[in-house]
């Protein structure tokens, strides 16, 4: 069988890559169609990001004075692109590559494209109207390919994490507070060895949520335990979840979206807490240390209310295309 980089793989996906065209022009017209300004971030920067689990690749750039600066190749345009809401106040997209490493599966490559935007005065619900016009615009009517018929045009689910965890998990997700051992007997389980309340969060997510949704139409998952969503607002109503939103579509997960949290403050502490653990759990890597992205948190401050999102393109790519591996719709897989 030829590899995936060899002519004749290329020659065989063909319509699939076609496809591709398509949706990447159908993406750039809707968003300009709606006045959104198209903007280019670097690529290689000195802070890639602070999730947790980052894993990330790293270069080094060699100035003319002999000093070597080390970057990393960014796993999301986010922190630049916030930068440039608090500048201008104006809606913005980019189709960006993004890296990250130790990835690969069928969802999953190391390398891929990302569809970010932001909008300005926006909520997380008027994000969610604008996502599912999005996607009648770029997805046929009905998923091809699908193991069940996924219909685009009726509205999508809109589901809160707490209401999915009582319907497929029988229990309420946001009395457990962050117990892990409350959360293991609500659920009727036992708690593995070392396993945290995220730990045994996302298990259930995996295992008893994330099978049953978007499977006729897409769903929102929305509301998440405020510990799982670093740069989103809290939610006025109750603090206890975060407006932070996931999009679900046929098993695979296609989009990320946040109210995003403007107090530079909390966004610090939140990012210090966020390497804390990440020390915790790995351990201080000296090939992945990087500083606090300050021009970030100085223009977080400056930030309109805005609700942005992150959506894979390449996933949209595949539902639009009804492959299931995320190679068939990458020109050359690495």
């Amino acid at each position: 069988m030829p590899e995936s980089g060899d002519p004749d793989r290329i020659a065989e996906r063909l319509a699939l890559l076609r496809r591709r065209g398509l949706v990447v022009r159908g993406v750039r017209a809707f968003f300009e169609g709606r006045g959104y300004l198209e903007v280019e971030t670097p690529y290689a920067v000195p802070t890639p990001g602070e999730e947790v689990h980052l894993k990330v690749f790293r270069t080094e750039q060699h100035r003319p004075d002999g000093s070597v600066l080390p970057l990393f190749l960014h796993t999301s345009p986010e922190f630049a692109m916030k930068r440039i809401v608090a500048a201008t106040h104006l809606p913005v997209f980019q189709m960006a590559r993004v890296w990250r490493n130790a990835e690969g599966s069928r969802l999953h490559a190391h390398e891929f494209t990302m569809l970010e935007w932001y909008r300005p005065h926006a909520s997380l619900s008027d994000l969610m109207d604008e996502t599912e016009a999005l996607l009648r615009a770029t997805l046929p009517p009905v998923l091809p390919g699908a193991a069940t018929p996924v219909a685009i045009t009726p509205a999508f689910e809109r589901l809160t994490m707490a209401e999915a965890f009582a319907r497929y998990a029988g229990l309420d997700l946001l009395a457990t507070g962050d117990d892990a051992a409350a959360l293991a007997h609500a659920a009727g389980c036992t708690l593995r060895a070392g396993e945290s309340w995220e730990d045994l969060f996302f298990r259930l997510l995996m295992e008893r949520v994330e099978p049953q949704i978007g499977r006729a139409r897409p769903t929102f998952l929305t509301h998440w335990p405020a510990s799982q969503a670093a740069l989103a607002r809290r939610d006025p109503a109750d603090p206890r979840v975060a407006l932070r939103f996931e999009l679900y579509a046929d098993g695979i997960e296609l989009a990320n979206a946040f109210e995003e949290l403007t107090d530079p403050v909390e966004q610090e502490a939140r990012f210090r807490a966020d390497r804390a653990r990440r020390a915790e759990l790995y351990g201080d890597d000296p090939q992945a240390t990087w500083p606090m992205d300050r021009a970030f948190l100085d223009a977080v401050g400056n930030m309109p209310p805005c609700a942005g999102i992150a959506l894979g393109l390449d996933r949209l790519v595949m539902l639009a295309a009804g492959t299931r591996r995320i190679e068939d719709v990458l020109w050359l897989p690495g």
